[in-house]
């Protein structure tokens, strides 16, 4: 497979993808290695865990190159997930070795029981090309430190860091404890089916409907996306329009919980087009944020946006060839509008009207995702009332991609099932073991 770099539509490299051979190879070298890799106590996992995070430190010029090479986002973006990756890879080497387990005791007379928690085995992490590097920190860490082994298998554009993430993880971790399986998806479905016992993916809504099916009774964590609404109120924070619209273009708008929906009260509707499209016109696509990430993607979102209602359509400066995207901002458009239902996935924010708070919580909740929103208002009473009312699994108020290693991450209805960052990923990765011995 040619892997191009986004930024040029040059070939840089060609790769070929994983087949059965390899497949079952990966599966073979995790399961060997999970035996002694789950053996090992919370602190000897916490102490190379830290060792592959020292790696990922020292090598962060090579890595922000692979990043820079397949996403073509800038390289202060680049850089600083590849300090939040050796962030999550500390975090969780110390969170496992502060792990609590349910409730032991004396709870049937003559017997006492306690609860362990266990790794599941060897996991199947399937992630995509929008955070490469970040997305396998998400999945990885955890199911690591939990004891588990991994099969990493990166989209088929952007294969670089996970090579080098497990090129390191074999310094620090030991062989066939994480492994990279390059490839397309025939690849990820081979992978699915090869006999792990999780699968976490990370992806669309299609492709993750497919791995559940595929997948049968083995456990999936799925993130499926998002389509974040965004309630401004009239009494918004002065910032508030150049806060979304660093937010919506950060990765070129190619992450789940980006803004996506502003919805606005009838009487300010007008003042906040002309105010967020002025913000817009700011975010240079070359400049402030990268291209799409491959002619796919490119020709999904030009389809949305060829297709959209919107009577008004404002696009800033900036490049605009091959798989650039300006900035933009789609208004007066019908609440079906497919720009408005589907997740666009590129540097754009729809702006929908609403008569009143009730109407504009409806309207927030009339798509089919529920990963993350966000509330601005200086009322911070209204504000909070807001959040309680949104379904999504991560709100925002006055902020927008606001996240920490502490946090948990989820979606709920179509966005998908499963937790992402904090100790409450480490449960994806684990199951309980009751054990109740009789005393007498």
């Amino acid at each position: 497979m040619n892997l191009i770099d986004p930024r040029t539509g040059a070939v840089r490299r060609t790769l070929a993808p994983g087949r059965a051979t390899e497949v079952s190879a990966a599966v073979a070298a995790a399961r060997a290695a999970r035996p002694g890799w789950s053996a090992l106590t919370p602190r000897e996992r916490h102490r190379r865990l830290a060792a592959l995070a020292d790696l990922i430190e020292q090598h962060a010029s090579a890595y922000a190159d692979a990043e820079c090479a397949g996403t073509g986002k800038p390289v202060a973006e680049a850089a600083g997930e590849i300090a939040e990756v050796a962030d999550l890879f500390r975090f969780y080497g110390g969170a496992v070795r502060a792990g609590t387990s349910p409730a032991a005791g004396d709870y049937l007379a003559g017997h006492q029981s306690w609860v362990r928690w266990e790794p599941v085995g060897v996991v199947a992490a399937v992630v995509p090309w929008n955070y490469p590097l970040l997305m396998a920190g998400w999945r990885c860490a955890p199911a690591l430190a939990a004891g588990n082994t991994v099969v990493l298998k990166p989209a088929e554009t952007t294969p670089d860091t996970a090579l080098l993430l497990a090129a390191h993880a074999e310094q620090a971790l030991g062989p066939g404890v994480l492994t990279a399986l390059p490839g397309d998806r025939d690849t990820g479905r081979l992978l699915v089916g090869s006999g792990c016992d999780l699968i976490a993916f990370t992806g669309s809504p299609a492709a993750g409907a497919e791995i559940a099916a595929r997948a049968s009774l083995t456990p999936v964590s799925l993130e499926l996306g998002g389509n974040s609404p965004v309630l401004v109120l009239p009494d918004a924070p002065a910032d508030t329009w150049q806060q979304l619209a660093a937010a919506c273009t950060y990765n070129a708008g190619q992450s789940c919980a980006v803004p996506a929906r502003v919805i606005v009260l009838d009487e300010a509707y007008g003042d906040a087009v002309t105010a967020l499209a002025a913000a817009m016109a700011e975010r240079h696509a070359g400049r402030d944020f990268g291209p799409l990430n491959n002619p796919d993607q490119a020709a999904r979102y030009d389809r949305i946006v060829a297709a959209s209602a919107a009577k008004t359509v404002r696009t800033a400066p900036g490049r605009t060839d091959g798989l650039w995207r300006p900035a933009t901002v789609l208004a007066d458009l019908p609440a079906d509008d497919p720009a408005v239902v589907e997740e666009v996935f590129g540097p754009l924010l729809t702006v929908q009207r609403a008569g009143s708070l009730d109407e504009a919580v409806a309207l927030a909740e009339s798509v089919p995702q529920a990963l993350a929103a966000s509330v601005w208002t200086t009322d911070l009473t209204t504000g909070l009332a807001l959040t309680d009312r949104l379904s999504a699994g991560e709100v925002w108020l006055n902020c927008h991609l606001a996240q920490s290693a502490e946090l948990p991450h989820s979606g709920r209805r179509s966005s998908g099932a499963g937790t992402d960052l904090s100790t409450l990923a480490l449960r994806e990765y684990q199951r309980p073991k009751t054990v109740t011995a009789r005393l007498v």
